[in-house]
């Protein structure tokens, strides 16, 4: 007797999604997008990075007064081949609290708005953002790319790269970048010889030194020194300069 055949059910036909020309694009565009992101992210971390390690070129607005004047004096020198004094005095001058924060002042912030000030707590480490990677100027876009690369350099620098690069990037006079170029053009000696006097009037010039001077010093730059002076005897007795005095 034959075997009754076994029926077997249809399987059901799979629905293969196949996406039209708009959504393909869609697709396409928000990869890229992903990338751009990345990218965005990715580039300033890889020059952060670097100039970790190696020591910046010239920035936008040193090259723009190296235009304007035909030259600018400008030497690199390591913060090991500067007098102790000289870091403890631009700290003092221009960002007291600068081991104690993350690139930010919130206090001196609040303060300068308070008092309204055009400087606005500006700290040793945004300056040496807008004069490394950025430009000069007031604009919102400026402001807001320092406000993302200035964590980002704290986390990826020590305190101390932070003053050593400070040091050799700030202006000093017209033309004079770098603490190497400002001892020898105001007291012709070197970096390593700067007296507490001269390490003072150097940082008192910093907040406007194409008006001020540091060897034919005004009574305001007098007072200011005698001041930063004070403040840096003051910062290495409670321990506000230890972050950066250490050696990495």
């Amino acid at each position: 007797m034959a075997k009754a055949k076994t029926s077997r059910k249809a399987k059901p036909l799979k629905t293969v999604f196949r996406p039209g020309p708009l959504t393909r694009l869609g697709l396409w565009l928000r990869r890229w997008m992903w990338r751009m992101v990345a990218l965005v992210v990715a580039v300033p971390v890889l020059v952060v990075l670097l100039f970790k390690v190696v020591n910046p070129p010239m920035g936008i607005y040193m090259r723009a007064e190296a235009a304007r004047l035909g030259v600018v004096d400008r030497e690199w020198v390591p913060l090991e081949a500067v007098a102790p004094v000289m870091a403890r005095s631009v700290v003092a001058a221009e960002d007291a609290n600068f081991c104690r924060h993350w690139g930010f002042d919130v206090e001196a912030i609040r303060a300068a708005l308070a008092e309204g000030s055009r400087r606005g707590g500006s700290t040793i480490s945004q300056q040496v953002v807008k004069n490394v990677f950025l430009w000069h100027g007031r604009s919102w876009t400026r402001k807001a790319l320092e406000a993302g690369i200035t964590p980002m350099m704290e986390i990826l620098w020590s305190k101390r790269r932070i003053v050593e690069v400070y040091l050799n990037v700030a202006e000093f006079d017209e033309g004079v970048f770098g603490v190497e170029a400002a001892a020898r053009h105001y007291f012709g000696v070197g970096p390593e010889a700067l007296s507490a006097v001269q390490a003072a009037r150097l940082a008192a010039v910093l907040p406007n030194p194409k008006a001020r001077s540091a060897s034919r010093p005004s009574d305001v730059v007098r007072r200011r020194a005698a001041g930063i002076r004070d403040g840096a005897a003051t910062i290495r007795a409670d321990g506000r300069a230890a972050c950066f005095e250490s050696p990495e």
